[in-house]
């Protein structure tokens, strides 16, 4: 498996979405996918509400660390394909910042393994989001 690009510039695109999903239809020997999307929440912070998350990386040592988790992903679990794609810059509540997208021959292989990258991203990845608040005010998010 050669690396492929995790991080992009902007949200996580419906239609990006959907074109991945397509793509797969010629892949017959799939029976299963799963998708997570992560999707930036207004929460409420000592009485100000998120408007947004600017992410920021180190890009070279973060596309490291994905691709990383891909291989494992593949060694663990008996995948036929598999794609992350994360934001960096601002992202509005509402929009879509993280995009997991696993396919196997069996549901299990596929759900398993999208759980398993979901939480090896949040834990490894070195990915930093800064939430912007309704009146400006920003603070650095802390992944629960």
């Amino acid at each position: 498996m050669g690396k492929k690009k995790v991080l992009q510039e902007g949200p996580i695109t419906p239609e990006q979405i959907a074109k991945s999903i397509g793509h797969h239809q010629v892949k017959t020997n799939i029976g299963a996918h799963d998708i997570f999307l992560g999707q930036v929440r207004a929460d409420e912070i000592n009485g100000n509400i998120v408007k947004a998350i600017e992410y920021t990386a180190y890009e070279e040592m973060a596309e490291n660390v994905f691709h990383e988790i891909r291989e494992a992903a593949f060694e663990r679990f008996d995948l036929t394909c598999m794609h992350i794609y994360h934001s960096l810059g601002t992202v509005k509540t509402g929009e879509i910042c993280l995009f997991v997208f696993t396919s196997s021959a069996h549901r299990k292989e596929a759900m398993d393994a999208c759980r398993y990258l979901v939480e090896e991203i949040k834990e490894k990845a070195p990915v930093y989001g800064k939430e912007i608040f309704e009146n400006d005010s920003h603070q650095w998010k802390v992944n629960n």
